[in-house]
């Protein structure tokens, strides 16, 4: 039920952590994820909101405390973007497949070494080009740090326009 899995986000994040409020709506990247995949909307959905002043290995770290949910049977889902520079689109696609290449290594390891590569997403090849504001990437440090201590798995690769995008799934 949806107010119990309310109720259980906010015992793993910690109240301080968890403002609700239901008048908001989904954004396009929970519906536009969840609807081809769920289109009768028969599913309880939460939405959690970025923290625009964590740091990506503060996401990692937070991420972890929701980790239970995945045995209990809660998709996580991370709804960004491996490529977000719509200013510079088809001017750093060069920059996309070297950054794509290295989130395809960088999420490889085990839970501890993701988090610390990922965390340094900036001075990957291409990171900033791909991305000049981490917000459309951080829903990967969720993901990621949600996951198991199994290596992550690309799950597709693709591009749109001359741009390399992708998804990846943590056990």
């Amino acid at each position: 039920d949806l107010d119990q899995l309310v109720e259980r986000v906010a015992a793993l994040l910690g109240e301080d952590r968890v403002k609700r409020d239901a008048s908001w709506g989904f954004d396009h990247g929970s519906w536009g994820v969840i609807l081809p995949m769920y289109p009768a909307a028969d599913i309880p959905m939460v939405q959690l909101s970025l923290d625009r002043t964590a740091s990506p290995a503060e996401h990692l770290a937070r991420a972890a405390a929701l980790a239970p949910l995945r045995d209990e049977g809660v998709l996580i889902v991370g709804s960004g973007m491996s490529y977000h520079n719509l200013r510079h689109f088809a001017d750093y696609a060069p920059e996309s497949y070297a950054f794509h290449d290295w989130i395809d290594q960088a999420v490889q390891g085990d839970w501890q070494a993701r988090c610390d590569q990922l965390a340094q997403w900036h001075s990957a090849p291409g990171g900033r080009a791909s991305h000049p504001r981490e917000e459309h990437l951080l829903p990967l440090m969720v993901a990621s740090g949600a996951g198991s201590d199994l290596p992550g798995r690309v799950i597709w690769r693709g591009a749109i326009g001359p741009t390399c995008i992708g998804a990846w799934a943590f056990d």
